[in-house]
């Protein structure tokens, strides 16, 4: 998989790893209130939801990670595979929520996964 590919799912596990950072011991935080556009009362409701949707943050990034350091041979399979769930998560997530989910979570992910397909495929002999 070509650097520029790698670079962008290491970015994107960047991002998500922070999603989940938020989420997993901030959610209840003044500023995560006020970025995610909550309450207080709701935060404090809906934090051990967070939580859980925060381990799911982690569990993609470790995904990420893992396709934008692993083997030619699995790294083009793998990128395919966690930045098209990440760019389903963020079309489901910025049609059902907020529309800024386009825009931080759907858009890493095409761009990710456009240039994992653009991306050299990996030769067998």
């Amino acid at each position: 998989m070509a650097i520029i590919a790698r670079l962008f799912m290491a970015a994107l596990a960047g991002l998500h790893a922070y999603f989940g950072w938020l989420e997993m011991f901030r959610w209840t935080a003044p500023r995560t209130i006020e970025a995610f556009g909550l309450t207080p009362e709701f935060a404090e409701a809906s934090r051990i939801l967070a939580v859980n949707q925060g381990a799911y943050n982690w569990i993609f990034a470790a995904g990420m990670l893992w396709a934008a350091f692993a083997p030619l041979r699995l790294a083009r399979p793998l990128g395919f595979f966690f930045s098209g769930a990440a760019l389903a998560a963020g079309l489901f997530g910025g049609a059902t929520g907020p529309d800024s989910i386009f825009l931080y979570q759907a858009l890493p992910g095409a761009l990710a996964l456009a240039a994992v397909y653009v991306s050299q495929r990996p030769k067998f002999r």
